[in-house]
């Protein structure tokens, strides 16, 4: 299916987002649920309980960091939803941020 490389690229941008962001260089568990749903959709759930985002509609602009010394280029919110067909956000400050995405798999308009 050759939408998987679209999968495993936003898959590595959201548990990577996760590890740097999320933790801050300390220990944390990030948990990762996929599922194939009816219509060979997939879901997957990226969700750890780091320091959550303050501002999610500005972490999602392109070119947002609050990493700049770690040469992050703030594209992350945005490579994840131009390779998925359906992102969503959650985060509480605190209490950590949960990415949901979904991709249509093996569909393709002629």
């Amino acid at each position: 299916v050759e939408e998987l490389s679209d999968v495993r690229t936003a898959v590595s941008e959201a548990v990577t987002n996760a590890i740097v962001h999320g933790y801050r260089g300390t220990a944390g568990k990030v948990e990762m649920t996929v599922r194939l749903l009816a219509g060979r959709e997939i879901y997957i759930r990226i969700k750890d309980s780091g320091c959550g985002i303050p501002d999610v509609e500005k972490a999602m602009e392109p070119l947002y960091t609050t990493a700049p010394e770690e040469e992050r280029s703030g594209l992350g919110f945005s490579v994840m939803s131009s390779f998925m067909d359906r992102l969503t956000v959650r985060s509480k400050v605190g209490k950590g941020t949960t990415v949901t995405m979904r991709k249509r798999l093996g569909v393709h308009d002629d």
